[in-house]
């Protein structure tokens, strides 16, 4: 099945859902599949996969990175197509839970299937696909976050509003502190260790890590999806990324295809022909909300309205996530049978569609922009600009101070909660144990708060000394805000205090406060303890950007500026320069892009050197890579302009260029006979090599270039066919 969808250009996953469908009972013609239960289990490892690789390729890094357009249109989608599913179930009488799944199920797009319609219909350097896979990048972590809600909901059966916002808040805490923690040990493990590993190492490591992760997700009441997709995200973040995904691509695709062979297997045909109607309804409605929803996201975020639509209709289909959430409904036994094989159908359908979709995109566009009126169409052009224009104004120094402590309290705040809860948990027992009275208590508080020190440090004294702060303290009469900023500080890092020392001695609380106190103060002061911090935060600083830096200097990475971009006309596009063009050798100012094309070459990429801002001079070689600049229209004649300039290696020029080995033997009439190599000119002038030189007696050596060639000797030659035979002739 696979070779067959990918002979008839079709997306594998349609394959293997096939074959699934194919090797399952429902299917009388072949043998079946009895063991069903072992394929589920191949399947959970499957998804685990699935989510580890897709960490691997998405970061947290990347919610940031994609920018307000695609946080904007990505949540309009999402709480969208979420209300619309859930209002067509319950239009069908489903039961609540079905309702709920099918809202979640139908949210997504498919990242791989539109990653390859882009890519057949030759759409990647397009300005709008940069804004589509950043909204992909966007709803795939979303997702993720989705997946556990559902699952919150589904275990507790209700939607009582405390219980959900306590496990969103656990998810949160458990999200910053395994990506703090482990963006800390994880890049200095591999850094310690990269002399042992090879491939087999870094494999099996990658995948124990992920592992590992699962175990500790599915113990903290997660799913195993969500602990792989932890761990890949954190592993992205590491040099060895890139590595690793290929290392792990491979057990992916196998385990992934699987996967999908057990979906197929679940697709009931006579069920599909008995909720048909439902399924022509969702699949409407994946079309039609995605296109609506989609757009009308665009269009909030501030892009123009011909964007906004080939957005909308690049997104309309289900894909991979739909088939893990209705898995995910399975597995915790709160979905109806029919719901699955539906949801199959569903994406089977829009799948198929999306190559379509994506071309009916411009005419939809030219057909709504005739029958728009006037003032609309003003009123949207003036939003797109008004919101594309930079604000002149500075952001608040307030705002980037408070920002800046909230966010270092939250982190460092949450890392010492779990220290203290570890602490607490397996290390206090054994060690009071083991020190019977108060000395086992006295020695787990020195050592409990060593471990704090340079955090509790950094929480207080974070941005104290920043441009910001003194800035702020000498241009407002009034400092009372910033000095209770630090006092709030101050009390939180004693509260860390307070809690260990109640819940290991039982001290007064004026005592305690006193030496709480003293304890911040000592640990402010402390030059040991602010290196230690400092050296903490450095550590975690370099390995939050080492593959960013990395990756931007080799070219693998947009450059920081190629997402402003995106809100204009101009867009940064790749182009790869093949071996056979014309253009191989010579200098930007003898190609002058700019006048013939419009477009700019802000970088040259070659090899693992990259040449920023190329001069006049600089020229451009085959298998370089260039960044350029320009809209479009320009990108799309550069490009056809690359394909032209490009020649295939001419067939009967391999051929006649083939090298062969003769020999020549020198006799009384040969025209070498007493020259030496270098007066021969059987190289300069035939266009071949002496090889060795064999002389009478049958020994071959080297030819010297001083030594003149004797009768009965034999040279042994080397060149083209064409200029061996003529030498051969005389």
């Amino acid at each position: 099945m696979a070779l067959i969808f990918k002979k008839l250009g079709q997306p594998l996953v349609l394959g293997y859902i096939v074959a699934g469908f194919i090797a399952s009972p429902h299917f009388a013609l072949t043998p079946s599949v009895i063991d069903t239960a072992s394929i589920h289990v191949w399947s959970d490892i499957g998804v685990i996969f699935l989510l580890f690789a897709l960490g691997l390729e998405f970061s947290f890094k990347k919610i940031v990175k994609v920018g307000g357009p695609a946080i904007i249109a990505a949540l309009t989608i999402i709480f969208g197509m979420i209300f619309l599913g859930i209002t067509v179930g319950s239009s069908f009488g489903w039961k609540r839970m079905d309702a709920i799944f099918l809202g979640g199920m139908i949210a997504m797009s498919s990242t791989a299937i539109i990653y390859k319609a882009f890519d057949d219909l030759g759409l990647r350097k397009k300005q709008f696909t940069g804004l589509v896979l950043s909204i992909l990048i966007l709803e795939d972590i979303l997702a993720v976050l989705l997946m556990v809600i559902l699952s919150t909901i589904a275990v507790s059966n209700s939607f009582q509003g405390g219980e959900l916002l306590m496990s969103i808040g656990k998810l949160l805490f458990f999200i910053i502190l395994w990506f703090v923690v482990g963006l800390y040990l994880i890049p200095q493990l591999l850094r310690k260790t990269r002399n042992l590993m090879n491939d087999e190492t870094l494999l099996v490591v990658a995948l124990g890590l992920c592992f590992g992760m699962v175990v500790v997700a599915a113990k903290l009441g997660f799913s195993a999806a969500f602990g792989a997709f932890i761990m890949g995200s954190i592993l992205a973040e590491t040099i060895e990324a890139e590595h690793i995904d290929k290392l792990v691509r491979p057990v992916k695709d196998l385990f992934g295809a699987i996967f999908f062979v057990s979906v197929g297997m679940m697709v009931d045909p006579a069920m599909i022909v008995k909720y048909a109607g439902p399924i022509l309804a969702i699949t409407l409605t994946v079309l039609v909300g995605q296109v609506t929803f989609a757009t009308i996201g665009v269009l909030l975020s501030g892009q123009n309205l011909k964007t906004a639509m080939q957005c909308g209709f690049s997104l309309t289909q289900i894909g991979e996530f739909a088939f893990i959430i209705a898995g995910l409904g399975v597995s915790l036994g709160v979905t109806s049978d029919f719901l699955y094989p539906i949801v199959v159908a569903v994406s089977v359908i829009t799948i198929f569609l999306t190559p379509y979709m994506i071309r009916l995109a411009e005419p939809a566009y030219a057909l709504v922009e005739k029958h728009l009126p006037e003032r609309l169409k003003g009123l949207l052009d003036r939003y797109a600009t008004g919101a594309a224009t930079p604000s002149v104004t500075a952001e608040s120094q307030w705002k980037t101070y408070l920002v800046a402590i909230v966010k270092n309290c939250v982190i460092y705040g949450i890392v010492c909660i779990a220290i203290i809860g570890l602490a607490f948990r397996f290390g206090v027992p054994p060690l009071q144990q083991w020190l019977p009275g108060i000395w086992g208590s006295v020695v787990a508080a020195i050592l409990l708060l060593l471990v704090l020190a340079p955090f509790l440090r950094s929480i207080v004294t974070k941005k104290t000394r920043s441009e910001e702060f003194k800035s702020l303290w000498r241009e407002n009469r009034n400092r009372a805000p910033l000095v209770a900023s630090v006092v709030i500080r101050v009390m939180l890092a004693m509260g860390f205090i307070f809690y260990i020392f109640f819940k290991l001695f039982h001290f007064s609380g004026i005592l305690v406060f006193l030496l709480a106190l003293a304890l911040v103060i000592f640990m402010v002061s402390n030059r040991f303890i602010k290196r230690q911090s400092f050296r903490i935060e450095q550590t975690f600083k370099h390995n939050l950007r080492a593959r960013e830096i990395r990756a931007e200097y080799l070219g693998e990475k947009r450059p920081e500026y190629a997402s402003s971009l995106l809100s204009k006309d101009l867009h940064l596009a790749d182009f790869d320069i093949p071996e056979d063009i014309d253009w191989a050798g010579k200098s930007l100012a003898e190609l002058n892009f700019g006048q013939r094309f419009g477009v700019h070459v802000v970088s040259i990429l070659r090899g693992r050197k990259r040449i920023n801002i190329p001069k006049a001079a600089d020229r451009i070689y085959p298998q370089d890579r260039i960044q350029v600049i320009g809209t479009d229209s320009e990108m799309e004649v550069f490009g056809a302009e690359i394909s032209k300039a490009a020649h295939p290696i001419d067939e009967n020029l391999i051929q006649d260029s083939e090298m062969i080995l003769r020999q020549l033997p020198i006799h009384a009439d040969s025209p070498f006979l007493g020259k030496t190599l270098r007066d021969s000119g059987i190289r300069n002038k035939y266009h071949c090599l002496i090889a060795g030189v064999e002389t009478e007696d049958g020994q071959l050596h080297t030819p010297d270039v001083h030594v003149p060639f004797n009768d009965g000797d034999t040279l042994w030659i080397v060149g083209e066919r064409q200029d061996v035979a003529h030498l051969l002739t005389l």
